[in-house]
């Protein structure tokens, strides 16, 4: 008999925001009618069976004053309102390499960080001979998960693998050529982390994706991620500020939601 698989607890934490992105640089078919569009920035606990798990470690305190994007909490700030402590967190998983997703990994100074091969191939290859995908990612970031590997706390994934029973995790590409999306079990069906898969919920109603790597994996990245989730609303987009709106807040946090409950409405 096959054991049931635990449900989690899956909070979207909100630490940054910026509003000085225009819609037109979010889509790489725009329609023409531009103006500005918010982008939020988050990391992801999943919670449950005495275990935490972190998805993505948010951008650093040098990285937002070099890039202009503020914090609204910082990100060890924001997950202790969570109730984490980030120095007995076990697993964090890494998307992908990009700066606002793979800062502040020494927050987490006893976790294994779980990664994709064509992620960690594509950050320390010849693409980055190349500024457009160089300026993408904080070299210092690259050499701390590097620096994480050489300690024994890096475990590598070539396509599907699971971080725990009921938590998995899937190569999409597209965005990077080592993006991976997070599946996680919890009381209302699979719930999936989509990342930079899915910027925004208009992203994926369009069928129009963020300025990826490679258009047609990120095209892909839809139909992989709508088939683990099994329903659009079982599917957190990375950076849509609606998620704060549409999911209730944890203990009356505005900028922490439950995204394995229901929509609110």
């Amino acid at each position: 008999m096959t054991a049931e698989l635990p449900h989690y607890e899956i909070l979207a934490v909100r630490y940054g925001t910026s509003s000085a992105r225009p819609a037109s640089q979010n889509f790489i078919m725009p329609d023409g009618h531009d103006g500005p569009m918010p982008m939020d920035f988050y990391v992801w606990v999943i919670r449950g069976e005495g275990r935490t798990i972190v998805v993505d470690t948010g951008f650093s305190a040098g990285a937002s004053e070099r890039r202009n994007r503020r914090f609204v909490h910082a990100p060890a700030e924001a997950l202790a309102q969570a109730g984490v402590d980030a120095g007995a967190v076990q697993d964090v998983v890494i998307t992908h390499l990009h700066w606002d997703h793979s800062g502040n990994m020494d927050l987490f100074p006893n976790a294994t960080f779980h990664i994709q091969d064509a992620e960690m191939a594509q950050a320390t290859g010849r693409c980055i001979c190349h500024k457009w995908f160089r300026r993408q990612s904080e070299v210092d970031d690259v050499v701390a998960l590097v620096r994480n590997l050489y300690a024994g706390r890096v475990k590598f994934h070539d396509g599907a693998g699971t971080v725990a029973p009921g938590v998995t995790v899937h190569l999409v590409g597209g965005h990077t050529g080592g993006l991976q999306i997070v599946r996680v079990n919890t009381a209302r069906g699979a719930v999936v982390l989509a990342s930079d898969a899915v910027h925004y919920w208009m992203n994926l109603a369009e069928q129009n994706p963020f300025p990826p790597a490679n258009v047609m994996d990120a095209l892909e990245a839809f139909r992989i991620v709508e088939d683990l989730a099994g329903d659009r609303d079982r599917i957190i987009p990375g950076h849509d500020p609606l998620v704060l709106s549409r999911f209730p807040p944890l203990r009356g946090n505005l900028d922490i939601v439950r995204v394995d409950l229901p929509p609110k409405g």
